[in-house]
């Protein structure tokens, strides 16, 4: 098949702003996509940033205004989109929710996030997902993940082993753990034997200062591209006609053992 042209924006987002949100996420898709890009995937929580304590008043109802945003912006200039994650106001609570939409239009995906990270108080305000990532997009079969969840290296195998050859991550990651994001993604790719497209934000609010660093690493843990801190938007070409080459090369998937595992 021939390679995927992604884009990671790295937007920096405004706190608790989801009018202007839109604008500046709506502005950036367009860029991305008149650079070439046909899959193109946004960050964690893009619509609100962590303004956690006010999501019940500025969260998104079942994601319908996201999803029908996404949809547009697919459509109009026909891309697939990993739609970042957004607080979605279900009536049990609020669930940060990834989204991923096809060129046509559809809702492939919906993925609350499994892990909430209780170093930021995510516990206190959003559900935790019960659900998996799982998702074909092209006829090539993907898994998506929120931030914390790349630090459970058993729940990223759990897709991989059902066949998952890219993993998308959307993130609002902070500075002071750069070193831990870049490791980590570079391990899920290495021991998965998968490409990781991962989008995280820029800039700051209230209580942060987040990373940047947005990466494309392919299923040998090279890394394609890398972001600065600074807004931008991450281009790479994913090729797939080397993924079985280096499966066979070093078969783990064949090599596994998993009665002993826990």
């Amino acid at each position: 098949m021939k390679p995927w042209k992604v884009a990671c924006i790295q937007l920096d987002i405004e706190f608790g702003n989801p009018e202007k949100n839109f604008l500046r996420a709506s502005d950036k898709i367009a860029e991305a996509a008149s650079s070439g890009a046909e899959i193109i995937v946004l960050p964690e929580l893009w619509t609100t940033g962590y303004d956690l304590t006010r999501l019940e008043e500025i969260g998104d109802s079942n994601a319908k205004r996201s999803i029908d945003f996404l949809r547009k912006e697919a459509i109009k200039h026909r891309i697939h989109l990993i739609g970042g994650s957004v607080a979605n106001q279900k009536k049990d609570g609020v669930y940060n929710t990834l989204l991923v939409i096809d060129k046509g239009g559809n809702l492939l995906k919906q993925y609350d996030k499994l892990h909430l990270f209780k170093l930021m108080d995510e516990h206190k305000f959003l559900r935790p997902g019960q659900s998996d990532g799982l998702f074909q997009l092209d006829q090539v079969p993907c898994a998506g993940f929120i931030c914390y969840d790349i630090r459970f290296p058993e729940w990223i195998r759990t897709h991989t082993a059902k066949g998952a050859e890219v993993l998308f991550v959307v993130a609002e990651w902070p500075l002071p753990r750069l070193a831990h994001w870049r490791a980590l993604l570079i391990s899920r790719a290495i021991e998965n034997q998968a490409f990781v497209v991962a989008c995280n934000r820029s800039g700051s609010d209230p209580h942060n200062t987040f990373a940047g660093h947005s990466m494309v690493i392919n299923p040998w843990g090279d890394i394609l591209a890398e972001s600065s801190e600074d807004e931008s938007i991450l281009y790479a070409d994913l090729s797939f006609d080397k993924t079985p080459e280096i499966r066979k090369q070093i078969p783990i998937f064949q090599d596994r053992r998993p009665e002993f595992y826990l």
